[in-house]
Formats: structure tokens, sequence, C-alpha cells
């Protein structure tokens, strides 16, 4: 007499077969002698009988199945040289007696199995014709900065002052380069339709000081885009602030929780200008589309490992010397030009018991106070005064936010 248990392992051993042996059935041409449902149902009540019996009996039909996958592709091989057929076969039998031990798990990589088998035709128009080949370099060069650099990095500090983390500096450029990417994904994704405030937006990944003056020369060129170049560029900073925040959660979660509030109301009063300059106007048929460079910039990526290295060592010496004040006047100047770098910098120091949460939360607002007065110097030279002002007034706006949330908070 079967119990309840084993009769549920039996109908999800079933179901896996049939839901795979329905989308097989699907993909075959007609009159075609390929495994369809019939056959991927009985297969999987193999798997799972076979499995009941020991592990004798079940290797013994694996191998029996094995055979009888290696013969039908040997027979079919000549008009149709692809494996998945005989592998489903094989994956449909080790799922059927997965799921005597774990229903869950089983009946998840069975329904997995039935959806790479259907999309078979998106996944081959995805890597031969959506991907392009840099793209691929790119999200190979991240997987392996992620996957195999990361893990070898020493997470003890290596300088004597303790703020030199070679796996945290890394985590930083991994976190860049992995925004970079989800911006480009996101603007393939999107395309045309929202234009010009997305590209401004995904762009502030990579680099909200580029993207400011690449949206005020685009205002030089079509004088009529003066409210949404300078949206664009707020939406860009818009991003780099999400990243500056990122950045302060990896490096130093205390200060982070200290800052939710700042930074909350720093992000509404970015949000809120934008969308006043979005309102007042909205440009239609901007093409949006990413060209065929890289995804992220690598560039910019290690740029910013090596300013944290460099700047890390310079603060940690100027706080040996002068104390805290010293290390903090550096990094209000580094921010000018790298303010991530300066974050992760002044984290690192919080962390470390150099600053104080009070010292190091108006150390926040002095970061974003540089950096701000470097963007409206850029903004003035590359779009012209009215620019200026628009993307200056966003970018106070941020600042007054965040000291807002910093005094009441």
């Amino acid at each position: 007499m079967l119990h309840d248990a084993n009769l549920r392992e039996l109908i999800t051993a079933l179901g896996i077969g049939l839901l795979i042996g329905v989308v097989r059935e699907r993909r075959h041409a007609p009159n075609s002698t390929g495994a369809g449902i019939r056959t991927h149902a009985l297969i999987s009540i193999l798997g799972a009988v076979s499995w009941s019996l020991g592990l004798i009996p079940f290797t013994v039909t694996l191998v029996i199945v094995g055979v009888f996958a290696v013969a039908s592709y040997l027979y079919t091989a000549h008009k149709d040289p692809g494996l998945t057929g005989e592998v489903t076969i094989i994956l449909t039998f080790i799922l059927s007696a997965f799921a005597r031990e774990n229903i869950p798990l089983a009946s998840g990589l069975g329904v997995l199995c039935a959806i790479l088998i259907q999309a078979k035709g998106f996944l081959h128009r995805l890597t031969r014709e959506l991907i392009s080949e840099q793209e691929l370099s790119d999200g190979l060069l991240l997987l392996a900065s992620a996957v195999i650099v990361l893990p070898i990095l020493p997470e003890k500090a290596i300088d004597s002052w303790g703020v030199l983390r070679l796996n945290t500096i890394w985590n930083i450029v991994i976190l860049v380069m992995a925004s970079g990417m989800l911006g480009h994904i996101a603007h393939r994704t999107l395309g045309v339709k929202l234009g010009l405030p997305i590209a401004g937006f995904f762009s502030g990944f990579a680099s909200s000081t580029a993207a400011t003056a690449s949206f005020g020369q685009r205002l030089k060129n079509d004088g009529h885009l003066l409210f949404p170049a300078a949206a664009a560029a707020l939406l860009a900073n818009l991003a780099s602030l999400i990243l500056f925040i990122g950045i302060i959660a990896t490096v130093s979660p205390q200060l982070l929780r200290a800052m939710i509030a700042p930074f909350l109301l720093a992000t509404i009063c970015l949000i809120l200008f934008s969308g006043f300059l979005l309102i007042r106007y909205r440009p239609n048929g901007v093409d949006t589309k990413p060209g065929s460079g890289h995804i992220f910039k690598l560039s910019h990526a290690l740029f910013i490992a090596g300013v944290i290295a460099g700047v890390s060592l310079l603060a940690a010496w100027l706080n040996d010397l002068y104390g805290a004040k010293g290390a903090l006047a550096t990094l209000i100047l580094v921010a000018m030009a790298e303010i991530h770098a300066a974050a992760t910098t002044l984290g690192q120091l919080t962390d470390n018991g150099a600053f104080d949460l009070i010292t190091a939360k108006w150390g926040v607002v002095g970061l974003l106070i540089s950096s701000t007065g470097a963007k409206i110097f850029l903004a003035y030279f590359s779009g012209g005064k009215k620019y200026c002002l628009l993307v200056g007034l966003g970018l106070m706006a941020m600042i007054l936010g965040a000291a807002a949330g910093v005094i009441l908070f």
C-alpha cells in the first residue's frame, strides 16, 4: 500500500516527465520518431521506480537508458546533429529519481528544463543576434572578476593603519561594473520610447560627471533640449547617488544605518526636481539605443580602484599625523574628482573608529557638496548658464535634503 509521501513523489516524477514531454513533442516535426510525451512519461516512471529498488537497479537502468539515448542519436545524427533530445531523456530519468528525495527542488529543475527547451528560438537569437561580441566579452570579464579574482583576495588589511583591504576594494570595482551592465541591459530592453531621461539615468552608473558634460554638449547642438538635458543630467547624478549609497552599505553598514534618512531625503529631492523638469518638456523620438562599445567602462572601474588605494593610505596617514580633520579635508578634495573613492575611504575610517558617526554623517554631506561644485563648474562650460542653473538647483536640492536629514535625524 502506497503512503501519501510515496504517492506525492510518484506524481511529481510523472509530472516532470509529462511537462518535459509536452515541450519536446511540440518541437518535433510531424511524423517525427523523436521522444515525445509518452516516452518521457514512461522514462519518468522508470526513474522513480528504479530509484526505490536501490542503487544497483537504478544504476543498471540508467546505463540502459543511456545506451538507448546513444542509439537514438546515432540513428538521427545525419538529419539532426543536436544532442538536446538525448540529454533531455537522461535528465528526465534522473530528475524523476531525484523527486523521491526532494520534491520541491526536482519540480523546480523540471520546470527550468522545460523552459530552456521551449526558449530555444529566443536563446539562439539572444546569443547570435542580440548580444554582441563586445557585450559577451564584458559579461565574461565581470563574471571572472566576481568568481575568480574576488575569492582569492585577502579580507584582512595589508597596511599598518588597517584601511587597505583588497577584498573590499575589488568589491567596489565589481559594483561599478555590475551597475554599468544593469544599466546597459535595461537601456537596450526599454529602447527609444522613454528617451533621453532613461539614457541619462543609466549612463550615470558609469560616470555621472561624464554624463553631465555629455548632455550639456547635446544641449549646445540642440537648444530645445534644455529641460530634458538638465533632467537627464540630474538622473545621471541620481544613479551616481544610488551607487554612492551602495558603496557606503558595502564598506560601512553602521554609517549607512545612520544615513538612511539623509539619503532618503536627498534622493526624493533629486527625483522631484528631475520630475519637475520632465513635466516642463518631454522629448519625443530620441534614440537611446546603446552603441556597440563596452557595457561598462573598465578603465573607470580600475581608476576608482587605484584612487581608492591611494586615497585610503593618504587619508590614514593624514589622520595619523593630524587627526580626523586632516583625513576628512583630504577626502572632500578627492570627492571633486571621484566621490565614490572618497566614500569608500570615509566608510573604512568610520568603521575603524577614526570618525564618530556625527562627523562621518557631515563628512558624507561634505563629499556631496564637493562633488556638486565640480559638476556645476563642468555644467557651465559644457552647456551654458541656463543648463548650469538647472543642474545646479537640482544638485543643491539634493544637498539640502541630505543636510536636513542629518540635522533632523
